[in-house]
């Protein structure tokens, strides 16, 4: 039997051609002509008011927003625990320690109610992260935020094409960060975006930084006639061969997201009796957000419970995965962070939670055989 993967990277058609008319044109390295395309696109989606820059991946996204959020060494950031380690290490990497806060049972992400109680004078900034593509409670975290003049970076990773009150996720805080790692609803393999909500001066910052220190982005639009090393920089700026493939999955990128919204909707139907139940609990949207298909998770009743449906679904040549591992947990988080409050819904919930195969062409064949296979295993 054919394994059903839990992530396919998406292919529309365009991907080869692209990535041969990049070479044809004999630029390859960064900033080519499909960089600038993918850029118009990304400004555009995001509402008009941003500006983006591609990276080499979300992590650098990242870096790049520590770096001009100004973190120094003993500076404090607040964050969840349930994330990925980038969103911690993109801080630590500047001196910062991370203080951990906890998440929301309904969404998974940081409590709003949690964040001010863990404001110090060394508090320089929030980084939040929208799990799944669904959005924090960004009105009151940015009102936190402003009455104690700390930065905030939103971890967007997973949320492109997501939206809170109608403002496009990334566009809210001061930075937002974007992934197109081959997991992600777009792809570009490996990479990134930067979006910066903070005018002009600070986006020919953030230029200067992913252009190694340098003004050659000035330089090459004609604004200078030489560049030279300016600041701290390194090289963030991913190849336009990367670009090529991404700019492929952006011309389709209403075609995807209308997919993988029915998938998960098929899901949600699929399992509404299960969670009536009492024997799960599905993924809850606020009515302030919309969210995009990014993934569909259960909240399974015990640790125990979730080992024996992952094997389960493995038997049925499913892969179905849990996610993050707590942070805090880690010896790198009892290395450079502290959990402040109790931990309460970020262990419980993270052991109980177990991500189904979602993609962009997950045939409806395979879409049932998940759906059968877990049913069965609720009828055991």
């Amino acid at each position: 039997m054919n394994m059903i993967h839990f992530n396919v990277p998406p292919v529309t058609g365009n991907e080869v051609k692209y990535i041969q008319e990049a070479i044809a044109a004999h630029k390859i390295c960064g900033d080519g002509a499909f960089t600038k395309k993918c850029h118009a696109w990304l400004e555009e989606r995001l509402g008009g008011k941003s500006k983006v820059l591609l990276t080499t991946s979300g992590t650098t996204a990242l870096e790049m927003a520590a770096l001009l959020c100004d973190i120094q060494a003993g500076d404090e950031v607040i964050m969840p625990s349930f994330t990925f380690c980038s969103t911690a290490d993109a801080f630590v990497q500047r001196g910062a320690k991370i203080v951990f806060v906890d998440v929301r049972p309904d969404t998974m992400n940081i409590d709003e109610k949690k964040i001010e109680a863990a404001i110090t004078d060394k508090t320089k900034a929030v980084c939040v992260v929208h799990y799944a593509g669904v959005a924090c409670e960004m009105d009151a975290i940015m009102d936190i935020a402003r009455r104690h003049s700390l930065k905030v970076v939103e971890d967007a990773a997973q949320a492109i094409c997501s939206s809170y009150k109608g403002r496009a996720l990334g566009t809210i805080g001061d930075y937002g960060c974007l992934s197109f790692h081959e997991t992600k609803n777009f792809s570009m393999g490996e990479g990134g975006a930067i979006i910066i909500n903070t005018g002009v001066a600070d986006f020919e910052r953030a230029e200067v930084i992913r252009e190694k220190g340098t003004d050659r982005s000035k330089f090459l639009r004609g604004q200078i006639d030489k560049y030279t090393w300016r600041d701290y920089g390194s090289s963030y700026l991913p190849s336009d061969m990367n670009a090529a493939y991404l700019w492929a999955q952006l011309e389709k990128a209403d075609e995807i997201q209308s997919f993988r919204m029915n998938v998960w909707n098929k899901y949600k139907n699929a399992f509404t009796d299960l969670e009536k139940a009492g024997k799960i609990r599905l993924p809850i949207v606020p009515t302030d957000c919309v969210h995009n298909a990014h993934m569909f998770y259960l909240i399974t009743r015990s640790l125990e419970e979730r080992t024996a449906f992952i094997a389960h679904m493995r038997q049925k040549d499913i892969l179905a995965v849990f996610h993050y591992i707590p942070l805090h947990s880690a010896p790198a988080g009892l290395k450079f962070g502290r959990f402040d409050g109790a931990d309460q819904i970020t262990t419980p919930y993270s052991e109980r939670l177990v991500r189904l195969p979602l993609y962009y062409g997950l045939t409806e064949a395979d879409q049932q055989k998940v759906i059968d296979a877990v049913l069965e295993f609720y009828k055991q």
